[in-house]
C-alpha cells in the first residue's frame, strides 16, 4: 500500500552513520588501549623464556661482564657493583599492596633500592612512584605493558619505552634512563635477540640493568630460599633481582626484612644502581611537552579502564535481561499451551458472518492467490472485499476477471493502506472483520480458527499466526526463525500477560463495533497495525493470540527490501509507543499495555538493540585479548540456549527443526541489519524527520511455492 501524500518526507538522515562508525572506531581503539594495558605479563619468567634469537650471540664482553650495560658506543661498556655493595632492584611495580610494604621495610632498615616500574601501572598509581623518589630510591623503566622487547617489532619497542618515559614524567616530573627489560636475568642468559633489543634501546639513551643474582621470588620458593639466593658469595657486590608487583609478594617482603639486617651485620651496604657505580643520577627533569603528553596518556588509560568497566556492566545487564526474557517467554508459552488445551471443546463455536477486507495496491503478483485462498475457506458465512487503492498494475482487474462468488472489488483513488482498510470497514456487511494483506495466503481453516476467540465477549481483537512462505533461501530461513522464535513466542507471552501490542497486518480479526468505536484504522503512524491494536486495548478490550490460525506471507527476499520493511516497522512502532505513552497511568487493559507491553518494547526493541554495536565491538576486543577458550565457551553456551529456545518454539508451531542450522549464521549479518535499523529509526525520530511508506516489490514467489506445496 502507498501512503497519503502527507507521509512524503525529506531525505533520510545520513550523517549519523559517519558518527556511528567514528564511535565504533573510537570504542575499539579505547578497548584496545585497555587490552594492551591490562594484558600484562604478570610477573617474570626464566630468562629467555619469552624471547627469540636472531642467531647472533652477544659478545663475551657483555655476557661475561657486569650487569649495568652501556650499549650506545661501538664497544659495549659494562659496570658492576663494588665489593660488599648491593643494589636491590624490584620489578613489575608499582603495586598498591606490595610496593608500600617493600618501601616500609627499606625505610625501617635505612636502605635504598632501584625500582623498575611498568608504565601502565605508573599511570594507575602515580602516588607510589612519587613516594619511591621522595624516600631516596631510584626509578627505571620496565616497559609500558611488560612487553618482551626481544620478540617485539621495532615500532612496538619504541612505543613501549616512549610511553613509559612519559608516564614517569607525568607522575614525577622526571625522565629516566635506566632500563630493565622484562623476562631478563643475568648477562650470561642474554640471547642474540635480547642483545639486539638492548642495543636499539640504547640508541634512545637507555642504560640496561640486568642482574648478578636472580632470586626467582616470582616462583615463591619461600623466604629462606629468597634470602639465600640474594646473598653474594665471598663478600662480592651484586645487583639483586626481586619483585614488588606481578603477583603475591609476601615471601619477598618477609625475605627482605631478614636479608637487610643480616647482610648489614656482614658489612654490606645497600644503595641504588647509579650510586653503586658512582654514576650521575639517572633521573633528570622532564620537558614540558613530555609531561603534558604523559598526562594525556594517563587520562586516556583511565578513560579506557572506565569504558571497559562500563562495557562489562552493559554486557552483564544485557545478558541477564536476555536470559530473563527467554525464561519468561518459555514460561508464558507453556501457560499459553495449557490454556489453549483447557478451552478447546469447552466454548461455543462461532458461526457469525465474517467480512474479509483485503487492501491492495499494485499486488498483481499475489492477489489472485490471496483471494483464491480466502474463497476456499471452510467458513460458511464469508464475504471477501478487495479494496483497490489506486493500483496501476491491474490488481482490481485481475480480481474481477476471476468472477468468484462472494468477492467484491471496491476501487478508490490512492489514499494509503489505512484509508483502504477504513473503506472496507464502511462497506462490510458482517459484524466480524478479518483484515488481510494483499500478499497473504490463508489455509482453508484459517478464518474459522481465527474467529473462535470471539466466543468470549471481552475479546475485541485476535492475532493470527503469520508464517514465512518463501523460506528456502538463507534470508528467508532467518526470517522464518525470527517469526517463530521472536514474534510468535512474544505473542504467546503478550496473550498471557494481556498486553498484546500488535496484531499483524497479514492476519487479524476485529469486532466491527470495536473498530468503529476507536475511530477506525489510524493513519498518523507508519505502523497502523500496532497503533490500532494499542487503541483497542486502551478502549478496554482484550486482544488474544490464536496460534492455529495460520497465514502465509511473502517475506522480503533481499537485504534492501528487508531494511526498508523493518525500518518502517521499527519507526512506526516507536511512533505508536510515543502516541500511547499515557497508557502507563490507565487502569484495566490499557494499563496492562502501559506497564507491561510498552516497557518490554522499550527495553528489547529499542534500548538493547541500540547497545548492540558496542557489544559487537566488545566481542572483537575479546577475540584480540581474551582467552579463546573463554570466548568459545561463552558463545557456544549462549548459542545452545538460543537453539534450545528455538527448538521449543518450532515444536510449539509444529515446524521442522531443520532450519536451526541457520541460527549461528543469523548472528553474522541478520542481527547487524536488525540493530542498525533501530539506530536509523531512533535517529529519524529524534531529528523529527517524517518517514515515507516504503512498499516492498512483490515477486509472487510465496504464492507459487504454496500453490505447488514447496514452501519448505
Amino acid at each position: 500500500m502507498t501512503p497519503p501524500p502527507r507521509h512524503v518526507a525529506r531525505r533520510d538522515p545520513r550523517a549519523h552513520w559517519f558518527l556511528l562508525l567514528l564511535g565504533v572506531v573510537l570504542l575499539l581503539a579505547t578497548l584496545t588501549v585497555h587490552g594492551l594495558v591490562t594484558g600484562l605479563g604478570g610477573g617474570s619468567g626464566p630468562a629467555g623464556q619469552a624471547g627469540t634469537t636472531d642467531g647472533t650471540a652477544p659478545p663475551k664482553s657483555v655476557t661475561e661482564a657486569g650487569p649495568v650495560l652501556r650499549l650506545d658506543r661501538p664497544e659495549p661498556v659494562s659496570r658492576a657493583m663494588p665489593d660488599r655493595t648491593i643494589a636491590l632492584t624490584f620489578d613489575d611495580g608499582p603495586d598498591p599492596r606490595w610496593t608500600p610494604q617493600v618501601l616500609d621495610v627499606l625505610r625501617r632498615h635505612h636502605a635504598h633500592a632501584t625500582f623498575f616500574v611498568v608504565g601502565a601501572r605508573v599511570n594507575e598509581h602515580p602516588e607510589l612512584v612519587r613516594r619511591i623518589l621522595a624516600e631516596g630510591h631510584e626509578i627505571g623503566s620496565h616497559t609500558f605493558t611488560h612487553a618482551d622487547l626481544s620478540a617485539a617489532p621495532a615500532w612496538r619497542r619504541e612505543l613501549e619505552l616512549s610511553l613509559t618515559r612519559k608516564a614517569i614524567a607525568s607522575a614525577t616530573g622526571r625522565e629516566v634512563t635506566l632500563l630493565r627489560p622484562p623476562y631478563s636475568s643475568l648477562p650470561s642468559a642474554l640471547t642474540g635477540a635480547d642483545y639486539h633489543a638492548l642495543r636499539t634501546a640504547a640508541g634512545s639513551g637507555h642504560v640496561a640493568v640486568l642482574a648478578d643474582l636472580d632470586t626467582r621470588d616470582w616462583q615463591r620458593p619461600g623466604a629462606a630460599q629468597i634470602v639465600k639466593a640474594a646473598t653474594p658469595a665471598d663478600g662480592r657486590g651484586a645487583v639483586v633481582l626481586m619483585h614488588d608487583g606481578g603477583g603475591d609478594r609476601d615471601q619477598t617482603v618477609a625475605a627482605l626484612d631478614r636479608l637487610l639486617p643480616e647482610l648489614t651485620r656482614q658489612g654490606y651496604r645497600f644503595t641504588t644502581v647509579s650510586a653503586g657505580i658512582d654514576a650521575p643520577e639517572s633521573a633528570v627533569a622532564a620537558g614540558t611537552g613530555t609531561r603534558i603528553s604523559g598526562t594525556l596518556v594517563r587520562w586516556t588509560q583511565a578513560a579506557a579502564g572506565r569504558v571497559a568497566t562500563g562495557m562489562n556492566l552493559l554486557l552483564g545487564i544485557a545478558l541477564v535481561l536476555g536470559v530473563a526474557r527467554l525464561a519468561v517467554q518459555v514460561f508464558c508459552a507453556q501457560r499459553h499451551v495449557r490454556r489453549v488445551r483447557r478451552r478447546t471443546g469447552h466454548r461455543p463455536e462461532v458461526r457469525a458472518p465474517v467480512s474479509v477486507i483485503v487492501p491492495a495496491y499494485n499486488e498483481a503478483a499475489n492477489i489472485a492467490a490471496t483471494v483464491r485462498s480466502l474463497v476456499a475457506s471452510d467458513y460458511p458465512a464469508l464475504e471477501v472485499i478487495v479494496v483497490d487503492d489506486g493500483s496501476t498494475d491491474g490488481t482490481a482487474d485481475i480480481v474481477e476477471r476471476m468472477r468468484l462468488r462472494g468477492v467484491r472489488v471496491v476501487r478508490q483513488a490512492n489514499a494509503g493502506k489505512p484509508a483502504a482498510l477504513n473503506t472496507g470497514i464502511r462497506v462490510a456487511r458482517a459484524g466480524l472483520l478479518v483484515l488481510v494483506d494483499g500478499d497473504t495466503v490463508f489455509q482453508a481453516d484459517t478464518v474459522r480458527r481465527l474467529v473462535q476467540g470471539f466466543a468470549d465477549p471481552t475479546v475485541g481483537a485476535i492475532s493470527g499466526n503469520t508464517k514465512v512462505a518463501n523460506r528456502r533461501r538463507l534470508l528467508g530461513r532467518w526470517q522464518h526463525l525470527e517469526y517463530v522464535i521472536g514474534f510468535n513466542l512474544d505473542r504467546r507471552m503478550y496473550d498471557v500477560l494481556e498486553c498484546m501490542p500488535t496484531i499483524p497486518g497479514a492476519i487479524g480479526a476485529f469486532r466491527r463495533e470495536v473498530l468503529l468505536s476507536v475511530g477506525g484504522v489510524p493513519g498518523d503512524t507508519l505502523a497502523e497495525d500496532t497503533d490500532l491494536t494499542m487503541k483497542v486495548l486502551r478502549a478496554g478490550w482484550r486482544v488474544v493470540y490464536e496460534e492455529a490460525a495460520i497465514a502465509w506471507t511473502e517475506a522480503p527476499s533481499t537485504l534492501r527490501q528487508l531494511w526498508r520493511q523493518r525500518y518502517r516497522w521499527c519507526y512506526g512502532t516507536m511512533q505508536a509507543m510515543w502516541k500511547h505513552r499515557h497508557a502507563l497511568r490507565e487502569p484495566g487493559a490499557g494499563g496492562k499495555l502501559g506497564r507491561r507491553g510498552l516497557p518490554y518494547l522499550t527495553v528489547f526493541q529499542v534500548l538493547l538493540p541500540l547497545t548492540a554495536p558496542a557489544v559487537d565491538v566488545f566481542a572483537l576486543y575479546g577475540l584480540l585479548f581474551l582467552p579463546w577458550s573463554t570466548l568459545a565457551l561463552s558463545w557456544f553456551g549462549l548459542l545452545l540456549l538460543q537453539a534450545l529456545t528455538a527448538g521449543y518454539a518450532l515444536r510449539l508451531d509444529r515446524e521442522r527443526l531443520g532450519p536451526l542450522w541457520a541460527l549461528p549464521l543469523q548472528q553474522i549479518v541478520y542481527r547487524q541489519v536488525m540493530y542498525l535499523v533501530v539506530v536509523q529509526s531512533v535517529v529519524t525520530a529524534v531529528i523529527g524527520n517524517r518517514l515515507r511508506w516504503q512498499r516492498m516489490a512483490r515477486t509472487g514467489e510465496a504464492a507459487a511455492l504454496l500453490t505447488t506445496g514447496r514452501s519448505g
